[in-house]
Parts: structure tokens; C-alpha cells; sequence
């Protein structure tokens, strides 16, 4: 069976997302010092069973002037999810992000109740 060809289970998909949320979390926003998981930036992982993966994210401000770096650094971490073979990076501005979808993690670090 060719690369091309190789498909996974629903449930291999699910356990390969947790996998690209895992790579993500080594994503440092380089302003705040915290992931971007944790951030709440990352709004969607979408994954088809040829290994294309389409990450739907926001950023904490539409002109981010780091907006490059951080696109870099997703396909630098997603690079090491063997089953990941395309990924694209797609920008959404809806819902708008706010402080509220950070985690428990992200707001104690931050200093935010």
C-alpha cells in the first residue's frame, strides 16, 4: 500500500488530533509565553484520513505582528506528527478571541482571574 493510499479509523483519527493538540502545545506565543492551545487560540483541527490536516485558528489581535512566526511554528510542531502529511493553517476571526477561552493553566500564568 502506497503512502497515498494509507486511511485510518475514526478512532485512529481521534487519537492522531490529540496528537497535533499535543505538537501545538509546543507552539509558544512569543509575546504572552504561553502555548497557543492554552491561549484558546487553536479553534479546530480538522483531519482527513489521507493525513491532510487543516488547523482552523485566531490570533489575540488581527494585525499580530508575529503572526508569521507563530504560522511557522505550527508546521515546524505538526512535522512531528508522522501521520500529519499537509497541513494548512486557516485564519478565522469568529468568534473573536478574548481572554475567556484560555485555560485554567494559561489564566494562573498570566494573572488573570
Amino acid at each position: 500500500m502506497s503512502e497515498s493510499e494509507i486511511t485510518y479509523t475514526n478512532e485512529e483519527l481521534e487519537a492522531i488530533k490529540e496528537n497535533v493538540l499535543s505538537a501545538l502545545e509546543q507552539v509558544i506565543d512569543p509575546e504572552l509565553g504561553i502555548d497557543i492551545v492554552n491561549l484558546g487560540l487553536i479553534y479546530e483541527v480538522l483531519l482527513e484520513k489521507n493525513g491532510y490536516c487543516q488547523i482552523n485558528m485566531t490570533l489575540t489581535t488581527m494585525g499580530c505582528p508575529l503572526a508569521d512566526v507563530i504560522h511557522d511554528e505550527v508546521h515546524r510542531a505538526l512535522k512531528t506528527v508522522s501521520e500529519v502529511k499537509e497541513v494548512n493553517i486557516k485564519l478565522v476571526w469568529y468568534p473573536a478571541w478574548s481572554t475567556e477561552r484560555m485555560s485554567r493553566y494559561a489564566r494562573i500564568a498570566l494573572g488573570i482571574r
